[in-house]
């Protein structure tokens, strides 16, 4: 029988999918019995879970409102994309300057496998699979700074963004081979050590995201 702890993971593993492909509204109310039922755990465990949705920026809870999805907040939002831009543009500048040989083919190892990728799942949601290779992909193209602080940072930014980089995939806005096309680009500037474009071509990148939401005509 799972330990307490394993049924606690896998119940946030499944809250958090469910937040980020939309399946809650923004805004909605995470009410704990009927998780309960819906996921088949205890009502412990969902307690202990939805802490966790908290703290990655999933979720709020306020007094006497329990717990919520997080909702779709413009000035949070403008905020987290002016702090991604300057912090992971200074850590690639970084990166650029110091990365070694070996960073470089962790680098193409991590658009290699992010490129073999479906982007979505049958249902149209972003596949989680494909999330996690863009989320390595985009940290492999930092890790070369030494300063593991400023990476630390940008590591935090770039899960607090996470949410709203799943809520700005709809269809019809970018294809699968302009998400490819996107990444190849920056994969080739990095190696190639072309500071300026590489920089030019990430803060694009990174604010693509709230373009995409801000866009008048888009449902928030």
């Amino acid at each position: 029988m799972p330990s307490r702890s394993s049924r606690t993971d896998e119940a946030f593993r499944q809250l958090r999918a469910d937040i980020l492909n939309g399946r809650f509204q923004p805004g909605s109310r995470l009410r704990v019995e009927a998780l309960s039922e819906q996921y088949g755990v205890s009502s412990g465990v969902i307690r202990e879970a939805l802490p966790r949705l908290v703290g990655q920026g999933l979720a709020m809870a306020a007094p006497q409102q329990g717990v919520r999805v997080v909702s779709i907040d413009q000035e949070d939002l403008q905020q987290l994309t002016e702090a991604a831009t300057e912090v992971e543009t200074l850590v690639l500048e970084r990166s650029l300057a110091e990365g070694s040989l070996e960073w470089e083919a962790q680098v193409l190892a991590a658009h290699h496998h992010l490129s073999r990728l479906p982007l979505h799942e049958p249902d149209g949601t972003i596949a989680d699979e494909w999330a996690e290779a863009h989320a390595r992909f985009h940290m492999a193209i930092l890790d070369g700074c030494s300063n593991r602080r400023l990476v630390g940072i940008a590591a935090s930014l770039r899960d607090a963004g996470e949410v709203y980089r799943r809520w700005s995939d709809r269809p019809g806005e970018l294809t699968e081979a302009q998400h490819d096309d996107n990444h190849r680009r920056i994969c080739e500037l990095v190696v190639s050590r072309d500071t300026e474009a590489a920089i030019a071509a990430l803060r694009q990148h990174i604010g693509l995201t709230a373009e995409l939401i801000l866009r008048p005509g888009v449902d928030g």
